[in-house]
């Protein structure tokens, strides 16, 4: 389990980042705040598009943030989100959040924290939220794969 100052440092960067989305077309806010496995944290909030593909959720912002610095190894992530104003819901990560997540994370202890405010909070392990994942170690003959038919073997 994480522990609950780390939790309340997460929604506290997790609220700070939603104040910085641009969502002019839903006016739906999300922030995200990662944490990495040495106790560093990424942010992002979510980025909309007038042509609506492009655009990309809190989550993935963070992540990719924390991935293109060299980060590999990650702990938990909170994430805030609710339409324009208060925060009246949790935002739970979208399916593609959470399978960009998997890449990356042990599902079994990487934590996912949804809150409304420091003391209103959800959380899960990525494995509750998808289970049966696909991962990097599906793929016979990746070095992911070696690595884990190398743990299984001792």
């Amino acid at each position: 389990m994480i522990a609950e100052g780390e939790v309340r440092r997460l929604i506290r960067a997790a609220l700070e980042a939603r104040e910085r989305s641009y969502s002019p077309y839903s006016h739906y806010r999300v922030g995200a705040a990662l944490l990495t496995g040495e106790g560093k944290l990424y942010t992002g909030c979510n980025i909309e598009n007038a042509a609506f593909t492009p655009t990309v959720c809190a989550e993935r912002v963070a992540l990719f943030k924390a991935v293109s610095e060299g980060e590999r190894q990650f702990a938990a992530i909170a994430v805030t989100g609710s339409p324009a104003g208060e925060m009246t819901r949790y935002s739970w990560p979208c399916g593609v959040c959470r399978q960009a997540l998997r890449e990356f994370c042990d599902p079994e202890g990487f934590w996912v924290i949804v809150a409304k405010s420091e003391t209103e909070y959800g959380i899960r392990t990525l494995a509750v939220l998808l289970p049966e994942s696909f991962g990097p170690e599906e793929l016979a003959g990746t070095e992911q794969q070696r690595v884990t038919d190398e743990e299984k073997r001792r």
